[in-house]
């Protein structure tokens, strides 16, 4: 079906650089004549549901994530409404990944410093977002704002022209939408449990690797660590910080950090981009520090900066750094972070965990081993992971066009079943690792 989808006969300039031509008959509006903002305060705490923007969905935010906010705080939030659509409208200037734009579902409250609107006569509240979407993909809405930070206001864009089809043909728009990325999002979800199930074999192979060793007939003797249970007889168990030296990485600001340079920066979540200086030279274990991801591993070769959101792991001379990293990673230091507002790990703490250490030589095997044994599987998942890429560019793609214009899917519409809603859909990896600085404070630590 998508395949047969056709231009329209005839097409006119939208005076958009980003949309081009739309077709003829399509209605040339401001934005002023298609949204109209709205600012309705919590007085009063008559709302207590809190909504948050997250990789690009309104959701419930849950309650484990309101540490550090007070009952009273939630007066100065706005009250939004199902078909309200939400922007975050701070910090253009920096933060040119997030997705800006989400519809509201749920009736609740949302911080004020996020810009609500409400779609006018004549535009269905399901095309506006896909509209506003569309514009927020296309990175143009960083051509607005004002500010030190490039903040964004409606009337810095009121007078934008708004490409406005017949309420009919917006009708059948959203609806083939819903359609095309259900099936989409069908498709990449089925590739997400397999890269699931594979990643659980892979971390089977390591955690035994790691904890019990190659030889699956060596004697074994107590390990005296509660997570692990027996280890090889010729093992040890030694401290952390007898193995490595841990230290937190340095400071750096957001407006230091460029989508290209000669040294990459790494986080608490691995490369957030790159600066004009460094911190480490050499092959290093990265652990992230901070957030509900914390306690997760990376690793970094060559010169690059560590921010104060990763520790840095230098090794004892002789001791493996891909051997190192897998057992941290098999121990889930997640589960030694301090709970609070934002998730923690110390430093110290980690410093003191004791651990199963085989000699240097067998760590070194280890490492090799696990290289060449994971190798299939570590190429299945790339392999399922550029799919998905694919199909979450062909959707964005697909979207634009339909938005825009560019493909007619009226009579396609009319052909589609009657349930045909897509499901909402999860967050990328992508998305997951460049959120917003809202999200980064309820999720990644950032």
């Amino acid at each position: 079906m998508i395949a047969d989808l056709k231009p329209y006969p005839e097409y006119k300039d939208s005076g958009l650089p980003w949309a081009g031509s739309v077709p003829g008959h399509w209605e040339l509006r401001p934005a002023f004549g298609a949204y109209t903002p709205v600012l309705e305060r919590n007085r009063g705490l008559r709302e207590k549901t809190v909504l948050s923007l997250s990789y690009g969905r309104i959701v419930v935010k849950p309650a484990d994530k309101l540490h550090g906010l007070v009952p009273e705080s939630f007066e100065t939030y706005q009250i939004v409404n199902p078909g309200d659509i939400v922007l975050r409208t701070t910090d253009l200037q920096n933060d040119h990944t997030s997705l800006r734009v989400g519809m509201v579902h749920d009736r609740g409250i949302i911080t004020s410093a996020y810009l609500a609107l409400r779609t006018k006569a004549g535009m269905a509240p399901s095309f506006g977002f896909q509209f506003l979407n569309v514009w927020d993909r296309s990175k143009a809405i960083y051509g607005y704002g004002s500010g030190l930070r490039q903040n964004l206001d409606f009337s810095h864009f009121k007078r934008m022209p708004v490409a406005l089809p017949p309420a009919e043909e917006q009708a059948a728009i959203v609806r083939f939408l819903d359609w095309a990325n259900g099936r989409l999002e069908r498709a990449i979800r089925a590739k997400r449990k397999i890269i699931t199930l594979l990643n659980e074999q892979k971390q089977a192979i390591i955690h035994r690797a790691v904890t019990r060793g190659l030889d699956p007939n060596a004697p074994l003797k107590p390990s005296g660590i509660p997570w692990l249970g027996d280890i090889p007889a010729h093992w040890e168990v030694r401290r952390m910080k007898n193995i490595a030296q841990l230290k937190s990485g340095d400071g750096i600001t957001s407006q230091e950090i460029e989508e290209t340079g000669p040294y990459p920066v790494f986080g608490g979540n691995g490369m957030r981009g790159y600066t004009s200086r460094y911190t480490h030279d050499g092959h290093y274990v990265l652990i992230g520090r901070q957030g509900a991801l914390c306690g997760n591993i990376n690793y970094a070769q060559g010169k690059f900066f560590a921010s104060e959101h990763a520790v840095v792991a230098t090794l004892r001379p002789g001791i493996s750094v891909q051997w190192l990293g897998e057992l941290l990673r098999t121990m889930n230091l997640n589960q030694y972070s301090q709970s609070a507002a934002q998730p923690g790990l110390s430093v110290e703490r980690i410093k003191n965990l004791a651990v199963p250490f085989p000699p240097e030589s067998e760590g070194e095997l280890i490492a090799r081993d696990l290289i060449g044994e994971t190798a299939p599987l570590t190429a299945a998942i790339s392999c399922l992971l550029r799919r998905i890429t694919l199909l979450r560019e062909y959707r964005t793609r697909l979207t634009s066009d339909v938005v825009t214009g560019k493909l007619d899917v009226r009579a396609a519409a009319s052909r589609l079943p009657a349930a045909a809603g897509s499901p909402e859909p999860d967050p990328s990896p992508e998305e997951e690792e460049f959120a917003s600085p809202d999200e980064i404070m309820d999720d990644e630590g950032e």
